[in-house]
């Protein structure tokens, strides 16, 4: 059956969740690169957490709390105000430089994104970056109150935007994500920015194992829980290849 819609994840798919960096190391000079790691890492823990237990709460408390755990264990001390200041960058994320390629590629089918972001903070985000403009919804897992990759969050793209699975490609940039989608019966494009040999060199290359390593290691390397993507793509411009653009009538 024909793709007829396209589903894009946000926070590291679309969104470089790296460019927080930019303000984390401005706030903190010499801890940026451990901040945005931890609190990266502690966030998508704490959406697992609580959807484990059934305590739901929306994507900027869960932020809020990650970065406030992380500071805290690092022994960084801080004001409120330079707390928002830091938090704000979520709806000013910087786009991978292929996404508004491959967005405008794909014009003439349904496009959509489903994140684990709360409402405001993915209306902010896409407006702010121009994404409202090519995009027919933006979806939040607010709908169903449980974080991907529980079933339940991809079912709100059926209901949202009455399209059968089997008519959607989901792709994203996050193995967990990619595994998700598949064991909920999507067709799904997972990116692979980081292969292993990148990793290993990385490894080689220093006795110490840098923070952002240390990530790439644990968040950006496909798992080994079952399902697997049907397309590995280098990036999202090689979603052209994948799907022909649709002639205009």
């Amino acid at each position: 059956m024909a793709i007829k819609t396209v589903v894009f994840d946000a926070y590291g798919t679309l969104y470089d969740i790296q460019s927080v960096a930019s303000v984390t190391d401005q706030a903190f000079p010499g801890h940026g690169d451990m901040i945005t790691q931890i609190w990266r890492m502690k966030q998508l823990e704490y959406t697992w957490l609580r959807s484990l237990m059934r305590r739901y709460e929306d994507f900027q408390v869960v932020t809020r709390q990650s970065l406030i755990y992380t500071l805290r264990i690092l022994g960084l001390r801080y004001e409120d105000a330079l707390l928002e200041k830091i938090m704000d960058k979520y709806v000013h994320l910087d786009l991978y430089p292929d996404a508004l390629p491959a967005l405008t590629h794909l014009q003439g089918r349904k496009l959509a994104i489903l994140s684990n972001g709360a409402p405001a903070m993915l209306t902010a985000l896409v407006r702010n970056t121009g994404l409202d403009r090519l995009l027919d919804k933006t979806i939040s897992v607010d709908g169903q109150k449980t974080f991907k990759p529980s079933p339940e969050a991809y079912s709100l793209i059926e209901s949202e935007l009455g399209t059968v699975p089997s008519e959607v490609l989901f792709v994203s940039s996050n193995p967990w994500d990619a595994i998700g989608a598949k064991a909920a019966g999507l067709n799904v494009a997972w990116i692979e920015r980081v292969t292993p040999e990148v990793m290993a060199a990385a490894c080689e290359s220093s006795s110490l194992v840098a923070p952002l390593t240390m990530f790439k290691a644990l968040r950006m390397q496909m798992d080994e829980l079952g399902p697997a993507p049907d397309h590995r793509i280098q990036g999202l411009c090689d979603l052209a290849g994948l799907l022909p653009p649709i002639a205009s009538a």
